[in-house]
């Protein structure tokens, strides 16, 4: 990441800079920017649905906040990606190492995603969820009834993510200032029935729309050219993905929601060809300038254990060979001292296109074998689902053809991590956090060991994307991970824990800190990342 950046966000949490209330500063913005756009009469923009569906493209490249690409990294690439296992910090960038890598959680990286959910990100004024879905819910009305399930569909997508890293999140009561000038949060929990509601909203309108050939929204999706019938598919596989996070939490909603969606007429993701992801071009893609032009990621420890362990081929795919050991493939321990830039010849991550991946085929088949698993209506054998994903994630990568023998391996395991640079981060044979679950299926196998194989393998199977990887991690605690060997959390963060979740934001505080005080004590814990979320059941 270039200094300059680092020291304006180190510097905005320094200063403690407020932020306007979410709803008051973002909405007044959108409407500047978005209100009558082109010069011409509005009944012109209808004429081809541009009033309502530019705004689309904003949401889209809000997901992640690609661009700028250093607001992805903060938001996604220096949380979930490394939390998750998946990559890792070469160096002490960062307030000297002292930061997200070893639990010390940096206020002016952990405030981006709630700001650019919000709009009022000063720094990011593009990226904006809440105040775009809300300015197209009074658009759409009752006569654009399917661009609103369309929006329905990506807040949904969104706000799920953004509660997954704070918990209560401002959802259902956004936009509703109280007398005392604050703004409620809904619990975790209201908020996820809310997004359980708001897709079957959107999958209503859109199932008996699954065989149109009608694209209003074509000129303004980025993911799908506007098919309805590719978005109720990825509407039924979000609620299913989310039925399944709340399995252990909140079994009998979790069945009801998932076996909707898996009895849904308009299906599934179920082939490559399914994928959602979002054609973010020409803007490339933020992986490669993290790992080639910032020098500031590589690939993880955990990763090369179990890819490597697994002689798994998907690894070159993912990854390149390393310089400090040519021709291995070496990955970085989070939460480790960093004296300088030291692993910077350890592995970076493979060139990716400039798509970013929302979900996949093969993460569906997963949430279909874990339904299955949980003995869900609709959701066929777990065995048959679980092979199923892993094909799917080896055609995606151009590998079907070694996906029999991977398939048939009953013996191989995770393998010990060596740290080249320094011993201390070993992880030896035996050692608990090192995982023992092998490849093949297993019929005979007890609840909890076939949870860790289906849980190992949509972990392999949905990288890069962390987040979600984290998220799954800290609902089943698999893979097994590295736990950190430098905590600087002072105590807020037990190592044996792992870290749950991200801090409010520091402006919340400023700017509402009525609501944001409320919204504390949804939490069931104090406001730091040692306190579990309401599906974080242990």
């Amino acid at each position: 990441m270039r200094t300059f950046k680092l020291q304006y966000i180190r510097n905005l949490a320094i200063a403690g800079l407020s932020a306007v209330v979410a709803l008051a500063g973002c909405t007044k913005d959108f409407e500047r920017i978005n209100t009558n756009p082109y010069g011409v009469s509005e009944d012109d923009l209808k004429t081809d649905f541009r009033l309502i569906g530019e705004p689309f493209k904003q949401i889209q490249n809000s997901i992640y906040g690609n661009s700028p690409g250093w607001v992805m990294q903060v938001q996604q690439n220096l949380e979930g990606d490394i939390w998750s296992g998946y990559m890792g910090v070469p160096g002490p960038f960062g307030n000297g190492g002292n930061n997200n890598s070893t639990y010390n959680l940096i206020d002016g990286w952990t405030v981006v995603m709630w700001g650019c959910a919000y709009g009022n990100y000063p720094d990011a004024p593009n990226l904006s969820v809440m105040p775009v879905a809300r300015r197209i819910e009074q658009l759409a009305g009752e006569e654009f009834k399917d661009f609103k399930a369309w929006m329905q569909i990506l807040k949904v997508l969104v706000m799920q993510r953004v509660s997954d890293v704070y918990g209560p999140i401002i959802y259902t009561k956004y936009g509703v200032i109280n007398p005392d000038k604050s703004i409620d949060y809904d619990s975790q929990k209201d908020a996820y029935y809310a997004f359980f509601k708001d897709l079957n909203d959107a999958i209503a309108v859109l199932t008996p729309l699954r065989t149109s050939t009608l694209k209003p929204f074509e000129k303004f999706d980025l993911t799908y050219d506007g098919s309805h019938g590719a978005w109720l598919k990825f509407a039924n596989s979000l609620r299913l993905r989310l039925a399944i996070r709340i399995a252990k939490v909140d079994p009998v909603k979790a069945k009801a929601e998932g076996e909707a969606a898996l009895s849904n007429p308009g299906g599934l993701l179920t082939t490559v060809a399914d994928i959602a992801a979002v054609n973010i071009a020409p803007t490339p893609n933020p992986y490669n300038t993290y790992t080639s032009g910032y020098n500031d990621i590589r690939m993880g420890a955990p990763m090369e254990s179990i890819l490597t362990g697994y002689n798994d081929p998907r690894i070159s795919k993912y990854f390149e060979t390393s310089s400090a050991v040519p021709g291995v493939f070496k990955g970085i321990r989070t939460g480790i001292a960093l004296p300088d830039k030291i692993y910077a010849d350890y592995s970076k991550l493979a060139p990716m296109p400039s798509k970013m991946q929302l979900m996949t085929a093969a993460e569906v088949w997963f949430l279909k074998a874990e339904a299955a698993l949980r003995g869900w209506s609709e959701a066929g054998t777990a065995k048959d689902n679980y092979e199923a994903g892993v094909r799917a994630s080896f055609e995606q990568y151009e590998l079907s053809s070694r996906a029999d023998a991977y398939l048939a391996n009953n013996t191989a395991k995770a393998a010990p991590y060596v740290d080249t640079k320094n011993a201390v981060n070993n992880v030896n044979a035996g050692n608990p956090t090192l995982s023992t679950v092998t490849i093949r299926w297993e019929e005979g196998d007890a609840f909890e060991r076939k949870l860790e194989r289906i849980i190992t393998q949509k972990w392999i199977a949905v990288f890069p994307d962390g987040q979600e990887a984290w998220s799954e991690f800290r609902r089943t605690g698999y893979p097994k991970l590295f736990k950190v060997v430098v905590n600087n959390s002072g105590g807020k963060i037990p190592t044996d824990l792992y870290i749950r979740r991200v801090n409010f934001a520091f402006t919340e505080y400023a700017s509402n800190p009525l609501g944001v005080q409320r919204a504390v004590t949804l939490l069931g814990g104090p406001d730091n990342g040692g306190t579990r979320l309401w599906w974080d059941k242990p």
